[in-house]
């Protein structure tokens, strides 16, 4: 059967029944109707462009994405593009948060910090692998949101915080990685100073409306810095002063 074929069962005519699905702890689904789109997703859109690591792989395809989307979207939660939040933010395609997943290589009892909770889907993807996560967003709703998105859908070990992600988060350093889902000019210093060595982040460096790129940036045992190109990407800017 065809993607769109999915798409058209899981739509019609029953969307009131897609809202009532109960949801078990850790966002697995008693009644879940996106399912089979979301094994598609990761069979199609994940795997199939590249991504092989097994953990991230179970991770997509335990998380519910339709739940960390506005309630407008669900019907598109599972195609590979990106979708708006509120406050002019958005959810990252699903490829690319795979690929950035699989670039930490984690693994289960990683402490990982996030900066840029937005939805929280990244951070719950980042728990299903067994990670410790720790995500800080700058916007009180998105963080208020996301906090209690976590908590209703079973990830209440994901730490949250409102404040700058400038400053990532000093009292629980060091991390084995950090992920950044916004693009700053530079990379800020505290998130260096807060990886482990040996430890290893992701982040989009660039301007808005000029050439943004994901950067891998991982700390010797020795405490230097080398970083290299990973791919060309598109993220929202990297916001500064809480708001």
């Amino acid at each position: 059967m065809s993607r769109a074929a999915f798409l058209i069962l899981s739509l019609a005519p029953g969307l009131l029944l897609l809202e009532a699905a109960s949801l078990s702890p850790r966002g697995a689904p008693q009644e879940d109707p996106f399912a089979d789109l979301r094994q598609w997703m990761v069979r199609a859109d994940i795997e199939g462009q590249g991504v092989r690591d097994s953990l991230t792989l179970h991770a997509m395809r335990a998380v519910p994405r339709h739940e960390f989307v506005r309630p407008q979207d669900r019907g598109r939660a599972y195609g590979d593009h990106a979708l708006p939040l509120t406050h002019g933010q958005t959810i990252s395609q699903p490829y690319i948060v795979g690929y950035m997943t699989e670039q930490l290589e984690p693994r289960p009892g990683m402490r990982v910090l996030e900066i840029g909770t937005g939805s929280g889907y990244q951070a719950a993807v980042l728990a299903e692998t067994g990670a410790e996560v720790f995500t800080v967003e700058i916007i009180g709703a998105l963080a208020d949101a996301a906090a209690e998105r976590l908590r209703r859908l079973g990830y209440e070990s994901v730490r949250t915080r409102h404040a700058d992600g400038f400053f990532g988060w000093e009292e629980a350093a060091p991390f084995d990685a950090i992920i950044v889902t916004a693009a700053p000019g530079f990379i800020p210093p505290p998130l260096l100073e807060q990886l482990s060595p040996g430890g290893q982040m992701v982040i989009p460096v660039g301007s808005l409306y000029g050439t943004q790129n994901l950067v891998m940036v991982q700390k010797t045992e020795e405490g230097d810095m080398r970083t290299r190109t990973l791919i060309p990407v598109r993220f929202v800017p990297f916001l500064r002063g809480i708001r």
